[in-house]
């Protein structure tokens, strides 16, 4: 089989590329294995679509929520595009929630300085904007179930990917491939994202040839679920309308860690609460929305009433326990502006990229925003830039890694919310061989990375140092072969 464009992923970084690359004129073949992250998205979109905001002052939000490591360029567009996204995404099917007087519900979530985050069903955003892009594919792009095995190189440029579903394996050729798999969120056993978020297309990515930054950056979710029964997110909004996170003596414990309090960035509250529970030795502590009221909760969260029902709470009148979780991953394969990694034919974008407009802490509600920007501007370029997918194949595969319980049991004893060297140097023993594989390579970038920043937080070197704000942890290939992890130069990259 031969597409011009082939598009591997499920969720609205996927849909935005392909739907882009069609409308381009491309012939688009769009292939996932189950759903994605965008739909369990509660939070929304951000877009300074108010008349007292501006897509700088988003940026200059954006940046500062980045600790030093966020792109400014890469920030810009992102911002800089925003409005426009929104509008495509109107044009497209998605109905955004409104206001009492017709406008856009504007809600303020942490680290933003405006209300500019928009939602969709309430806080059931994510589902809402994939629903609608999932209903314009029909007659516009060919959607097939299947896993990526690898991808097939020729030449040093990427000409399709190996695919398996069900049992049968089969290659497709195309001109241009655009990987838009996923984080690696879903490697921690205590996450709030799918299970098949596992970063299996960054690790196709860098057999490839594609270089991986920033894997240490990995944002946990301040507020998920910590009871009985499975993990589910707690949305950023609920702080935004007003809940507050109390210990299990119910004192408002971060008022004494920042000013802005439930409002401080992600990373700030889920360190705090990783270092009350380590100091207390509670399970959790806990979010109390009841001075919001059932009518409120009910009108503005529905999903959240309904999860908390599930589990025999009722938020309007019990704390509901709660503690960090693996959430989101800044690091991923380097791109472009346009998606492009460095290796010809192929593209990435959504989560699994590392475009540089997170930096080490991504600002709440632009993980939907990047997916769609980026995604739209991948899916232009790989219609673009397609070429002929003939010649001689062969794959290129993964490199060899541990049992997923394995590399689950290294990542939540060394690679949570506080990290130490012994941790880290400890759990990369244990691994041994299999060091290659995605928990190593996280394990060796946030060993090597040898400060406190954003989402990355060392017990053994808690401050924050100025020279590594110009420094990059990339894992690559090395002339052996096996991945290779280093320090160099923010932004280089590395000779052909």
């Amino acid at each position: 089989m031969t597409r011009q464009v082939l598009v591997v992923g499920a969720g609205m970084a996927a849909m935005s590329a392909a739907l882009e690359a069609a409308a381009a004129g491309a012939d688009v073949l769009l292939v996932a294995a189950g759903g994605g992250s965008s739909e369990l998205a509660q939070g929304g979109i951000a877009a300074a679509v108010a008349p007292d905001d501006s897509p700088e002052l988003h940026a200059r939000d954006t940046l500062a929520a980045g600790a030093g490591l966020t792109d400014p360029a890469a920030a810009r567009l992102l911002t800089g595009e925003a409005p426009a996204t929104v509008a495509w995404l109107e044009a497209s099917g998605v109905a955004f929630d409104r206001d009492p007087s017709g406008g856009p519900a504007l809600g303020l979530e942490a680290a933003h300085t405006r209300a500019r985050v928009l939602h969709a069903g309430g806080d059931a955003s994510g589902a809402a904007l994939v629903a609608a892009l999932r209903g314009r594919l029909a007659g516009r792009v060919t959607v097939r179930e299947a896993r990526l095995e690898s991808l097939l190189l020729g030449g040093g440029v990427v000409r399709g990917a190996r695919l398996s579903w069900r049992g049968e394996v089969s290659d497709v050729r195309a001109g241009a491939v655009v990987l838009a798999t996923g984080g690696y969120a879903g490697r921690w056993p205590r996450t709030t994202t799918a299970e098949l978020v596992d970063g299996s297309g960054l690790l196709a990515a860098l057999a490839a040839g594609a270089e991986l930054a920033d894997l240490e950056m990995v944002q946990f979710h301040p507020t998920a679920y910590a009871g009985p029964g499975r993990t589910f997110l707690l949305t950023e909004a609920l702080r935004g309308a007003g809940a507050w996170l109390v210990d299990a003596s119910g004192r408002r414990f971060l008022r004494d860690v920042d000013e802005r309090a439930e409002l401080a960035p992600r990373a700030v509250v889920s360190r705090a609460i990783a270092e009350r529970l380590l100091a207390t030795g509670e399970p959790s502590v806990f979010l109390d929305a009841r001075h919001l009221g059932p009518d409120l909760l009910r009108a503005r969260f529905p999903g959240f009433v309904a999860r908390c029902g599930a589990v025999d709470l009722d938020p309007a009148r019990e704390v509901v326990p709660v503690a960090p979780a693996a959430h989101y991953t800044m690091g991923g394969i380097v791109t472009d502006a346009a998606g492009r990694t460095g290796v010809p034919g192929l593209l990435a974008a959504g989560e699994c990229a590392r475009t540089g407009a997170h930096g080490a802490n991504r600002l709440a509600s632009n993980s939907l925003l990047e997916a769609v920007v980026f995604g739209r501007r991948a899916g232009r370029a790989a219609a673009a830039e397609a070429a002929a997918p003939g010649g001689a194949v062969q794959a290129a595969p993964p490199p060899a890694s541990a049992s997923r319980p394995a590399e689950g049991a290294a990542l939540e004893a060394a690679a949570g919310p506080l990290r130490s060297g012994e941790a880290l140097g400890e759990q990369l023993r244990r691994l041994g061989p299999a060091a290659g594989g995605l928990a190593g390579l996280v394990l060796r970038a946030a060993l090597l990375r040898q400060e406190s920043r954003g989402a990355h937080v060392r017990t053994d070197y808690p401050a924050e140092e100025a020279r590594w704000a110009g420094l990059e942890v990339v894992a690559r290939l090395g002339q052996s072969g096996r991945p290779e992890v280093t320090v160099r130069g923010r932004g280089a990259r590395a000779a052909a």
